[in-house]
């Protein structure tokens, strides 16, 4: 029988919003039914700065490139994996605006599709907690 392990990992959102639209990208894991949306971002690499990791993240998953990162907040949660595993995610969410690219889908990644949502309209939608809480700090700065 393996030893069930306790991980932590480190991640960097960012929450684009342009003319009441947020960005989103959806989860490419078919286990969400309905698919799941969240912030554009992930976890840091060894050495990476988060605003780092944010760029590289956003970059990967949107095709854009991001400017003026300002820190909105951090929060975390701990689950427990399919194996068995315990994850503790610290996430930290800033405000980004739009610095320049195309606007495109991630191919072979952990997300599949890249959508503007308008604000007014996300409860009707499948978005991750985390990034709804990350929605309401940028509501109140």
């Amino acid at each position: 029988m393996s030893e069930r392990r306790e991980h932590t990992t480190v991640r960097a959102y960012g929450v684009l919003i342009e003319e009441s639209r947020v960005l989103l990208v959806r989860s490419s894991s078919p286990e969400f039914q309905p698919p799941l949306w969240w912030l554009p971002g992930g976890g840091l690499d060894f050495g990476e700065t988060p605003e780092q990791a944010l760029a590289r993240e956003f970059a990967e998953e949107t095709g854009l490139e991001i400017a003026h990162p300002t820190l909105l907040g951090v929060t975390s949660d701990l689950r427990r994996r399919d194996n068995g595993d315990r994850l503790h995610t610290v996430r930290i969410h800033y405000r980004v605006g739009r610095r320049g690219g195309t606007l495109r889908d991630e191919t072979s990644g952990t997300t599949d599709q890249t959508c503007w949502f308008p604000l007014g309209e996300l409860d009707g939608a499948n978005v991750a907690a985390y990034a709804r809480v990350a929605l309401s700090l940028a509501a109140e700065k």
